[in-house]
């Protein structure tokens, strides 16, 4: 028993309450009937990243534990918009735009969770049908001052900063969530404690076994600083190429992989501990055990061929230090002809797409011709065969005259 406690409360921040877990697994097992293990994902945007997946990896343990897994898509909160750690009101999702979103998460989860042990649900099936009587009864169940006890409201408030009503019932819906479902344990980020408390608040009310509230923390990005996010750049997306997920991957710290390989890899407590111990005594090499997790991760997403396949092509790139066979062919006859370095860098790169970005970069020798590091912005590019440049560290550009 507690081998299996100690595999289920992995990668989590808080169990609220560890004996209640206890309990209510050692029941489970007596009584052969599964735990009803949920979490909830607002279809907020199309794709999921790798923090998403934190949640869903927990889910997977308690599936692989013979648990029920409910993974909810709340089509209906979406459209209110989760407020928690927001210092304004979001804007509201459009129904096309909820819907749009949900049918992408079905189709990503199943790389993670078995299809045929999951149950997928939508909480518009029971709050969309909810009576005027029915809202007012939930929300009786809560004070406003219990609502500011949470730093994000009260912080706006303090700030005299505008906290809609609908704000307030999102918690309240969450909670209720977990009542329609008669959830036994819910999983969240830690950003979503008070609403997960909520639920457990709930279920008391409509007489129901309160739900153990399980915490994750929050997966920190590529930039090893922020929460992993779209909006800041630092993410690796699921549905990304797969030699883009190996490559983002690699370029993360040591230490961010090893909490990476807590959270997200399928190694047992054991196997990880292991890892860990060699890669600080010296016996294991950083770089090996990065390369293990990226290769795990891009099979999960996109199959072992092609792992071996991205994890070949970067050896080729970073490793061997060989130009990669899939470099993007550009006609030099699009130059204008001779062009100086800075000019041909600003039109071929993405990254790059400014003479004053391309000179920088050339001046701190990111650019590579031919193999060759190059330092003058100004060096003219002969006209003439193929030329290769190695852009940064990721961008390889054949020119064709």
């Amino acid at each position: 028993m507690e081998d299996v406690l100690r595999s289920l409360r992995r990668g989590t921040v808080e169990v609220i309450s560890g004996e209640e877990l206890a309990r209510k697994v050692a029941a489970s097992g007596k009584e052969g009937r599964p735990l009803r293990v949920k979490a909830g994902f607002d279809p907020t945007a199309p794709d999921l990243h790798l923090g998403h997946t934190v949640l869903i990896q927990k889910l997977k343990h308690f599936q692989d534990a013979g648990h029920q897994v409910v993974f909810l898509i709340g089509d209906f909160t979406g459209m209110i918009g989760d407020p928690s750690g927001k210092s304004e009101t979001r804007k509201a999702l459009t129904r096309e735009d909820v819907e749009r979103n949900a049918a992408t998460y079905k189709e990503q989860i199943f790389k993670i969770l078995d299809p045929d042990r999951t149950e997928v649900r939508f909480n518009s099936e029971w709050l969309a049908s909810l009576r005027i009587e029915d809202m007012v009864r939930i929300a009786a169940q809560m004070t406003v001052a219990r609502m500011l006890e949470r730093d994000d409201f009260r912080k706006r408030y303090e700030e005299e900063r505008p906290i809609s009503i609908h704000e307030f019932l999102y918690p309240l819906f969450q909670g209720y969530d977990s009542v329609a479902l008669r959830a036994d344990v819910e999983f969240g980020g830690t950003d979503q404690k008070f609403n997960l408390l909520v639920g457990r608040d709930l279920q008391r009310v409509y007489g129901q076994d309160p739900q153990v509230v399980m915490t994750t923390p929050l997966l920190v990005g590529l930039d090893g600083v922020n929460k992993m996010s779209k909006s800041l750049g630092n993410y690796v997306g699921i549905t990304e190429p797969p030699e883009t997920i190996f490559g983002k991957l690699m370029s993360i710290s040591d230490d961010l992989m090893m909490t990476y390989y807590e959270l997200l890899s399928d190694l047992t407590v054991a196997e990880v501990a292991a890892l860990k111990s060699g890669v600080a005594d010296g016996s294991r090499h950083p770089m090996e055990a990065k390369t293990g997790l990226a290769r795990e991760l891009v099979a999960r997403f996109h199959g072992a061929a092609a792992a071996r396949e991205a994890e070949e092509g970067f050896r080729k790139r970073f490793s061997a230090k060989e130009f990669p066979g899939d470099a993007r062919r550009v006609d030099g006859k699009t130059l204008g002809g001779v062009a100086d370095l800075a000019t041909v860098v600003s039109r071929v790169s993405p990254s790059f797409d400014t003479k004053s970005a391309a000179r920088r970069l050339i001046a701190q020798g990111g650019l590579e011709v031919n193999g060759e590091r190059a330092t003058d912005p100004a060096a003219v590019l002969a006209p003439q065969g193929e030329v290769r440049l190695k852009i940064g560290k990721k961008e390889f550009v054949i020119v064709a005259f």
